[in-house]
């Protein structure tokens, strides 16, 4: 079975790593944090968690699929404060039901200190 790995765009610092490896009709997508398409990770959550929206939706594009393609997501928090507000931009971004799997767990540190989310997926691409 080929693997198909995507490659971070040009303008992120990552680490070494594929933002996402295809294997067969199953897309599993890196941890995946909230920086913007200048490379710069933004202050505060709201904006934050948009940018993972975004970035998340540029790597199923690329596969040839969407949010609705998604069957299983890990969301890593830096805060226990931001659930709340992580629960209703998630309803929002990515409804409406039904929903994929999901985690949610509130970590001590993610890579950078200003951090506050990661979220990692997995996508059936087909079916």
């Amino acid at each position: 079975m080929p693997i198909q790995h995507f490659a971070p765009p040009p303008h992120v610092k990552a680490p070494p790593l594929s933002f996402a490896t295809r294997v067969g009709d199953l897309l599993f997508i890196s941890g995946i944090p909230g920086f913007d398409a200048g490379g710069v990770l933004p202050d505060g959550f709201d904006a934050q968690f948009g940018n993972v929206v975004i970035n998340i939706n540029r790597v199923l594009g690329e596969a040839g699929a969407s949010l609705r393609h998604l069957v299983k997501v890990n969301v890593l928090l830096t805060r226990t404060s931001d659930v709340a507000a992580m629960n209703a931009m998630y309803a929002g971004a990515f409804g409406p039901p039904p929903y994929p799997a999901r985690t949610t767990c509130v970590v001590q540190a993610l890579p950078d200190p200003k951090m506050l989310i990661e979220i990692e997926a997995v996508a059936a691409l087909k079916g």
